[in-house]
């Protein structure tokens, strides 16, 4: 049963997020070969001023 938790910065559309999703759960079935019902996918969204890259937060770029 695999899990897989993606963290990514707030802001992305659920359309976006479904197709994420979908596009994950295939390349886990067709690399490992389980069932897709098996896949469960954990997204985190994560508010700007919580990510800085290079000493500067997100929402101060």
């Amino acid at each position: 049963m695999p899990i897989v938790q993606v963290e990514m910065l707030e802001g992305h559309t659920l359309a976006k997020k479904r197709l994420m999703v979908e596009k994950v759960t295939e390349a886990i079935v067709e690399s490992l070969g389980v069932p897709a019902d098996k896949v469960t996918i954990i997204i985190r969204d994560m508010s700007k001023e919580n990510f800085s890259k290079a000493g500067k937060l997100a929402c101060d770029q």
